[in-house]
């Protein structure tokens, strides 16, 4: 009988602006503290892109470049690019189709997947389906956001949160059981009140208007948000390890969405988890949205074992969330970042 083929991640590669914006800087800019900040958020510091018409797509060509690089793999045996963002260059060509032009990955298609923060897990996911059907034996998938290009560096209620950064992985077709085993993702319209960018989409083009009333900067109700990141991580996350029958003990690490340490903290609770089974960076990059879940795997990449077991979990705009089952296929100590 021929063994279920399961989609691996076989390498990831990342790459993080220069430019490090950190608290003391911050506080000069709006009404914050750096005390305030890592009593709330816990993050320390943040990457921001600087440089003219410098977009996401900068940053996913050098992290696909690391990506290739790292695994040996040429770019003309890609043969799919999903590429998970809020933060395109333009609304078209997509980010995923100027990726593949500037790395040289001209035998793929590619496009774009928008859910916010958990728009990597939902990328890996539908991405995992082209490789366990067989169409597909190379698949590159990326979460990147130049979230610095949406956000009011006069608001103090979200210019502490976001950064800017991008990773990306390879996935290849595994019969040994690793790789993306199970998946719960939902998504709910009704949050958009609650955490939205208002202008920019069909609805409200740019106008003098909404350029005037920040429609085209991220709204966040930080209150909402957190009771619904919060439960809907921890219900997915504890639902994926029921139905795969897995305890704490069984599990290596979970690879939070890096938002706010206490929706990290509350959700391994839950799991019955302690911190040292979190990855955590939110400190140094602070919530790359779409980025922050393949960065905790880039970031950690040297720990992580052959047949660990992770769950994935995120939570973001809009409402759209759930949590992965993945099983780690390589020693990432063969790789050096």
């Amino acid at each position: 009988m021929a063994k279920k083929k399961t989609a691996a991640i076989t390498g990831v590669g990342a790459y993080l602006p220069d430019y490090i914006l950190d608290n003391i800087e911050l506080s000069h800019m709006v009404d914050t503290s750096d005390e305030w900040i890592m009593s709330r958020i816990g993050i320390k510091t943040r990457h921001i892109l600087k440089g003219e018409g410098l977009g996401t797509s900068y940053m996913t060509e050098r992290a696909v470049k690391d990506l290739l690089e790292k695994t040996n793999t040429d770019p003309l045996d890609i043969e799919m690019v999903v590429c998970a963002t809020v933060t395109p260059d333009m609304f078209f060509p997509s980010t995923a189709n100027l990726t593949c032009y500037k790395t040289g990955m001209k035998n793929a298609f590619g496009f774009d997947l928008s859910a916010a923060c958990s728009g990597f897990l939902f990328a890996l996911n539908t991405a995992a389906k082209y490789i366990e059907t067989g169409t597909f034996k190379k698949v590159v998938v990326i979460g990147a956001d130049k979230m610095s290009s949406i956000i009011n560096y006069n608001d103090r209620n979200t210019c502490p949160i976001f950064g800017d950064g991008a990773a990306a992985v390879l996935l290849e077709p595994s019969e040994e059981g690793y790789g993306v085993l199970d998946a719960v993702l939902h998504s709910d319209g009704g949050g958009g009140q609650h955490l939205y960018m208002k202008a920019g989409g069909s609805a409200y083009p740019a106008t003098h208007e909404t350029v005037e009333n920040n429609w085209h900067y991220v709204y966040q109700e930080g209150q909402a948000v957190f009771k619904a990141a919060v439960s809907n991580m921890a219900d997915t996350s504890v639902e994926v390890m029921e139905r795969n029958k897995l305890t704490p003990d069984d599990i290596t690490y979970l690879v939070p969405h890096q938002a706010n340490l206490r929706i990290i903290d509350a959700t391994a609770h839950r799991m019955g988890l302690p911190r040292e089974k979190c990855m955590i960076n939110i400190d140094k990059f602070g919530n790359t949205t779409a980025a922050t879940i393949p960065l905790c795997l880039w970031d950690y990449e040297s720990r992580l074992k052959k047949g660990d077991n992770l769950i994935l979990a995120a939570f973001g705009g809009g409402y759209t969330w759930g949590a992965e089952y993945v099983k780690w296929a390589y020693d990432g100590g063969d790789f050096s970042k």
